[in-house]
């Protein structure tokens, strides 16, 4: 699809497209009044917008006003409307339910020990661990799980993908990776190799990671 991106919004790229898959396997498997869908940091709406492409009825939550008027303005150039809600995480929409919550946090492992609050490094940057959202992520997201339902989150493998799937099996999902890619270090992540290579995120020399996505679904 051909969306708006401005500066200051995260970009669709190889995660968003690996994540996209998923989203189209779990949906071609959902009959139309099982679609309910809540995406956990929207940016520019990519996921929002091909969910509603395959039927889905969206609610797309990102603290940026910015990103959240790009993913509506994106949805209307596709003929699809999206509902959006500005604030943190799962907090506009406490208290519903929905059928399907998917989340592209940021999750890349920085010096810093909290999420930026301003700039585009806030798209990526995650903490030390690169798990500052990853870990809320897991806390809040399967409490929005209606029955039967389930949350699709796409990680780095330097952001543990361990403590994901087992923090997700404590909240009561069955969880399980289902989908992989494996890429070179962008710009981001290059800038930082050294650093990673220091913390023992990586081994000596090597500048690629692997993205993973995990399903983890709500057990009856």
């Amino acid at each position: 699809m051909k969306l708006l991106t401005p500066p200051g919004v995260y970009p669709p790229q190889g995660d968003s497209a690996l994540l996209a898959r998923a989203l189209a396997d779990e949906l071609a498997r959902r009959p139309p009044d099982r679609r309910e869908l809540l995406e956990l940091g929207t940016g520019s709406g990519a996921l929002a917008v091909a969910a509603a492409v395959l039927g889905a009825r969206v609610t797309a939550v990102d603290v940026s006003r910015l990103a959240l008027a790009t993913a509506w303005t994106n949805a209307r150039l596709h003929g699809r409307r999206i509902r959006v809600r500005h604030g943190d995480l799962t907090a506009p929409v406490r208290g519903r339910s929905f059928d399907l919550v998917i989340s592209n946090p940021p999750y890349v492992p920085a010096p810093g020990a909290e999420v930026p609050q301003h700039g585009v490094a806030r798209a990526w940057d995650a903490g030390p661990d690169g798990r500052l959202l990853l870990d809320r992520i897991c806390r809040q997201a399967p409490a929005m799980l209606a029955p039967g339902g389930v949350l699709l989150v796409v990680q780095s493998s330097l952001a543990d993908t361990t403590a994901t799937l087992d923090a997700l099996d404590r909240a009561g999902l069955d969880t399980g990776i289902v989908g992989r890619r494996r890429q070179e270090f962008g710009p981001v992540m290059s800038a930082r190799a050294d650093w990673f290579e220091r913390r023992g995120l990586i081994a000596q020399g090597v500048r690629d990671e692997e993205l993973v996505v995990i399903r983890g679904a709500r057990r009856s």
